[in-house]
C-alpha cells in the first residue's frame, strides 16, 4: 500500500477525518493542513487505520 493511502481506515474513520477538515477550514486553515490535522487526530483517536474483523487484539486500558 503506498504511504498516504486510505485504504486501510473504516468508512467511519473517513467520516469523521471530513468532519474534522470541514471544522479546521471554517477556522481558516489551508486545504491542506486542514486534511494533514484532521487524519493525525483520527490516527491519535483510533491508533491508525484498522480492518474490521473478528480475531483483532483488544488493547488493555
Amino acid at each position: 500500500m503506498p504511504r498516504g493511502s486510505k485504504d486501510a481506515y473504516t468508512d467511519k474513520q473517513k467520516r469523521q477525518a471530513r468532519h474534522i477538515e470541514e471544522g479546521y477550514r471554517e477556522k481558516g486553515l489551508s486545504e491542506d493542513e486542514a486534511e494533514r490535522r484532521a487524519w493525525a487526530t483520527v490516527n491519535k483517536q483510533d491508533g491508525g487505520g484498522k480492518k474490521s474483523g473478528s480475531g483483532r487484539k483488544r488493547t488493555t486500558r
